[in-house]
């Protein structure tokens, strides 16, 4: 398959099609709205810091709340996640341009606005990304990520410029109109779209044992960590530019909110490149040395806007930015969704997002203030320097490749039947499997104890222990505590078509007749009292 046939794969499922032509409409409106948003603000006030807030009011939601969004989402029905998050910044839209329509907005409750229609972008950004994985097979995701990008950067190189007509025109507040209405194609494909999740089998998780759930799982996955501070470092210095475009704008005798729209149009255009050649450069080139060169390519970009006064050039240097910019964010975002199980995937893409995002509110305010107190150029060009040194960060933590790994579920476990009654609720439980281990297998066994300790970890496995016997040396036990029996069933369900594989490499050295046996107790600190209760349940079973 050819790398465009390829691009454009995802398109073959009706439902990605729909939804990915009601996004346009969206991201259409969304552009309008921030254009209209950052020129409103430059006719507020002139301050750099508060101009640059705008762009960090946008993306400071996504930082505080994504992580919140991803367990919602993991937990309960994504798309009515969306649907209410889609409602949520239509009424916000509607709201701002009322009030900008009256006269009343200033520069704080124009914040106030964009930070809340920034607050349903993070309750929305989480689901919508995990439900790649329900709109297309994996052979595909990473061509939907790309497309999305396409999507986006799409109306990015026409939004922007159609929002500084209007505003030139009809003034800011039309531009929020136009957003308000925007989402309601959005709303209409989210309503008829029927998505076909997994049954149930288990409990829900409770909300926040998800919340620690996704950190604990991304904690001890080297290469999320690896990712997540690429991502950060990224935002971080990236974020200057488009923070500070607005004052670039202003800054040329003919500038103006066409000026603006024009340059983010150029911004566009530039992405929409990246998007289509994404797959011929993952291709031809490592992850590490897309990210590496896409970094390097956007800080020169930056630090040409930065010394010259040329609007040509500056028009041009956008081009490669957008370009840079999208490769690197789809490649973050499909290495994320890559190594990630479908049970946490949404609460790994919120952490990814909260990071980023999170980065680029620091630095729209760090970067802003910078201009406020040396100028525009001085900033641009400091933030260069900083992404540079972030390229180079990869030296230390390079990017991993796409995980090869099968991560579907195994869906082998079956609950056992106990001989005691319990409930979802009761525990804790503490599990021990037992492996005879003959003597010639001991650093093999050991190598892949280490693999199932880091398995276990993950799926929510605490006290994680590996015992010898000290009378029978070929004798091993492995003891971990969990908090419930419905957190165990969880644990278990959890369990990956690769985890698999070190399962059966330990049951091949297992030496005993049939699986290691198991042995499920659950822990009682009440013996005094309660005499007659057994003080724990025995299970031989796997």
């Amino acid at each position: 398959m050819s790398a465009r046939a390829s691009t454009f794969a995802p398109f073959r499922h009706s439902a990605f099609r729909t939804l990915w032509t009601a996004t346009l409409v969206s991201n259409f409106g969304g552009l309008v709205q921030a254009v209209s948003a950052a020129w409103l603000m430059t006719q507020l006030t002139s301050n750099a810091t508060l101009i640059a807030l705008v762009q960090a009011s946008n993306t400071l939601p996504i930082m505080l709340f994504a992580l919140v969004s991803g367990a919602l989402a993991d937990i309960f029905d994504r798309r009515q996640i969306m649907m209410a998050a889609i409602s949520f910044m239509a009424l916000m839209s509607a709201l701002l341009a009322f009030v900008a329509w009256t006269g009343a907005i200033t520069p704080w409750v124009l914040l106030a606005f964009t930070f809340l229609i920034g607050l349903g972008q993070a309750l929305y950004n989480p689901p919508w990304q995990a439900s790649m994985g329900d709109l297309v097979p994996r052979e595909d995701l990473p061509q939907a990520v790309t497309l999305n990008s396409v999507g986006f950067n799409l109306m990015r190189s026409v939004g922007p410029a159609a929002g500084g007509l209007i505003v030139a025109a009809w003034g800011a507040a039309m531009g929020f109109i136009v957003n308000a209405f925007s989402y309601i194609p959005l709303m209409i494909a989210m309503a008829r779209w029927k998505p076909d999740y997994p049954p149930r089998t288990i409990a829900r998780e409770p909300f926040l044992s998800a919340v620690g759930a996704g950190l604990r799982y991304v904690a001890l996955s080297p290469n999320l960590v690896q990712v997540l501070s690429r991502a950060g470092a990224f935002g971080l210095s990236a974020a200057a530019l488009m923070a500070l475009l607005p004052l670039v704008a202003k800054s040329h005798p003919e500038g103006g909110s066409l000026l603006f729209g024009t340059l983010l149009g150029c911004f566009g255009a530039g992405a929409i490149i990246g998007a289509l050649t994404n797959t011929r450069l993952r291709a031809t080139f490592s992850n590490e040395w897309v990210v590496r060169l896409s970094m390097v390519l956007f800080a020169a970009a930056m630090m040409l806007v930065g010394t010259t006064d040329n609007l040509w050039i500056h028009g041009a240097a956008m081009f490669p930015a957008g370009l840079a910019w999208v490769v690197t964010l789809s490649l973050f975002n499909v290495t994320v969704q890559l190594s990630t199980p479908r049970w946490v995937v949404a609460r790994a893409l919120a952490l990814y997002q909260t990071v980023t995002f999170g980065g680029m509110a620091a630095g729209a305010w760090l970067w802003g203030a910078v201009a406020e107190a040396s100028g525009v150029d001085q900033a641009l060009i400091g933030a260069g320097v900083a992404l540079l040194a972030a390229a180079a960060l990869g030296f230390v933590l390079p990017m991993p490749e796409f995980s090869q790994s099968d991560l579907s579920p195994a869906n082998r476990f079956r609950e056992p039947e106990l001989g005691l009654d319990l409930r979802g609720r009761s525990g804790p439980i503490m599990v021990m499997v037992d492996y005879h281990i003959a003597p010639a297998d001991t650093r093999e066994f050991l190598d892949l104890m280490v693999k199932r300790r880091d398995i276990r970890r993950r799926d929510g496995a605490r006290s994680w222990v590996l015992l010898r016997d000290l009378e029978k040396p070929d004798c091993w036990s492995e003891s971990y505590h969990i908090a419930t029996w419905d957190d165990y069933i969880r644990h278990n369900s959890r369990r990956t078509v690769t985890d698999t594989e070190v399962y059966e490499a330990l049951r091949r050295l297992h030496r005993d007749e049939g699986s290691p046996p198991v042995h499920r107790l659950i822990e009682r600190h009440d013996a005094a009292s309660h005499a007659d209760v057994p003080l724990r349940g025995k299970i031989d079973v796997p």
